[in-house]
């Protein structure tokens, strides 16, 4: 089954007096139902104009994104999806028990099953000891593990994440990994972006690497590292190799 299909899609932005800004530049790409799928690309290739479109967040200019065989513009579709944004924002004035709440409650959840939810899944990203601290006194990192649990509320069928590991010490990416794999072996497809290429290679069966974009290479883990070094080596010749590819092209 395919979780998400991405098809000529197009996303401009407009500027006053200048031409729009083309972040996504006809993007096709597919993840089935099961897959980890990193989403890698310098800043600026689009990998958040992406997402961003996938929750429904940004129109797309043209071209089509579809969730579960539905398109991402519609509501019905997002309600099997956890989301983390590469900048997640909480309420400073609650706690991440009250931040859980609040964000169960939107999705329908609620009673025993909704507390017994939010202390397995602060407990699981390493914040129980903090449930009842205000948000304003947790950390970056404390917060980024707070914005995992609420991307994992729920039980959804596909994970979201964009820039899933920023603000993690070693100690969080590596729980971060294993509640990773937890959330694959229960059948959820996962499909994130990153600049940890380490966690890349050590979590995903297939990448894709989009450059100004457009989708410049998709290959699984164990065909680049018959191929190549390590994953950095494979990432930076190959955008290197996208970038020479449209200066030949526009050059034409």
């Amino acid at each position: 089954m395919r979780v998400i299909e991405v098809c000529d899609l197009v996303v401009e932005y407009r500027q006053a007096f200048r031409p729009p800004v083309r972040a996504v530049d006809r993007l096709s790409f597919e993840v089935r139902e099961g897959e980890i799928v990193g989403f890698l690309g310098v800043n600026g290739a689009g990998k958040s104009s992406t997402i961003k479109v996938l929750m429904g967040f940004q129109p797309p200019t043209a071209g089509e994104a579809r969730l579960f065989g539905q398109s991402a513009s519609k509501a019905h579709a997002r309600r099997l999806v956890g989301f983390l944004p590469e900048t997640a924002l909480y309420s400073p004035y609650l706690t991440p028990y009250e931040t859980l709440r609040l964000y169960g409650a939107l999705q329908g959840l609620s009673g025993r099953r909704l507390h017994a939810q939010i202390e397995a899944l602060l407990e699981a990203v390493g914040i129980a000891h903090k449930m009842h601290t205000l948000n304003r006194n947790l950390s970056k990192g404390m917060l980024q593990r707070l914005g995992i649990a609420q991307a994992l509320l729920g039980d959804p069928k596909l994970l979201i994440l964009d820039e899933v590991s920023s603000g993690l010490d070693p100690v969080g990416r590596r729980e971060l990994r294993d509640l990773l794999r937890a959330q694959r072996e229960r059948g959820a497809t996962i499909f994130f972006s990153s600049h940890e290429l380490g966690e890349v290679a050590s979590l995903c069966d297939r990448i894709l690497i989009i450059h100004r974009g457009r989708l410049i290479a998709e290959h699984t883990l164990s065909e680049i590292q018959a191929r190549f070094d390590s994953l950095e080596d494979y990432f930076i010749r190959t955008v290197q190799q996208g970038f020479d590819s449209l200066v030949q092209e526009v050059a034409a």
